[in-house]
């Protein structure tokens, strides 16, 4: 067998960067243009930066579809572990095409760039903003309990609705969305496109019942009644015939004693 091929050195001047270093550069990541910079640090900071890039919505700045879809399967994994709840609210600017017909698109753009700023102040550094596309957003709240979700999910909205979008000198716009919420099921190994259907669907409800309002699954109960738990594994049910009675209760007797 022959060995490894032998290491063979890049040369920065035999790869096309231009295109990549404008890029990067553009975006504002640090430490492309430094002069004491060496080949190999200049070359993973392009890599890294188009990676970021990659991940970003263009327009907002926030995580994009396939950065979210990959946060989702994560949040799955960790919750099938951990057992803890996490919601996934799909969010939806309210008639945004006429505000696109009525003041063009980039009146549509401003408005999208200020509803992604006003979200991104609502949420924690633990969770995911994404722009799941067109005028459509994602948020994924991990840790995040029955409880607290709909009140989240109303200070989201309610947020969203008090802000001015200033699209010119002479034009303030408001805008409101709508909002629908899922939580991931503990005791269901879920998939990342049965969520997101989930709350999409409670998002449909939340407009179709009028817009500007939030609509969150009810949770099913999981939970075992002590009825139930008692039918079970208690002594609601008699011994077969020739079956220890003691089987059936664990051993313990269910009925007075006769002193036999």
């Amino acid at each position: 067998m022959t060995g490894s091929p032998a290491h063979q050195s890049v040369f920065l001047r035999d790869l096309r960067l231009s295109t990549a270093h404008t890029l990067v550069t553009q975006s504002g990541a640090p430490g492309l243009v430094l002069p004491n910079e060496t080949p190999t640090h200049y070359l993973q900071a392009v890599i890294d930066g188009l990676c970021e890039l990659s991940l970003r919505d263009p327009l907002t700045g926030l995580a994009n579809r396939r950065h979210f879809r990959t946060v989702l399967e994560r949040e799955i994994d960790r919750m099938a572990r951990s057992g803890e709840a996490a919601l996934l609210l799909m969010l939806d600017i309210d008639h945004f095409k006429k505000i696109n017909d009525t003041h063009g698109h980039i009146a549509g753009d401003i408005v999208l760039q200020s509803v992604a700023r006003t979200l991104h102040s609502c949420v924690r550094p633990m969770d995911t903003l994404a722009r799941y596309g067109g005028e459509e957003f994602a948020i994924v709240l991990p840790s995040c309990q029955a409880a607290f979700g709909r009140s989240i999910a109303e200070r989201i909205r309610e947020a969203v609705e008090s802000t001015v979008v200033r699209v010119s000198p002479a034009l303030d716009l408001h805008v409101s969305v709508s909002i629908g919420g899922a939580y991931a099921l503990q005791w269901i190994r879920s998939t990342t496109q049965l969520w997101i259907e989930r709350a999409d669907n409670q998002l449909y409800q939340a407009k179709s019942a009028g817009r500007n309002r939030i609509s969150i699954e009810e949770q099913p109960d999981s939970t075992v009644s002590a009825e139930e738990k008692s039918m079970l594994f208690g002594s609601s049910y008699p011994p077969l015939h020739g079956e220890d009675p003691s089987a059936v209760t664990g051993g313990k007797s269910v009925g007075p004693s006769n002193g036999l």
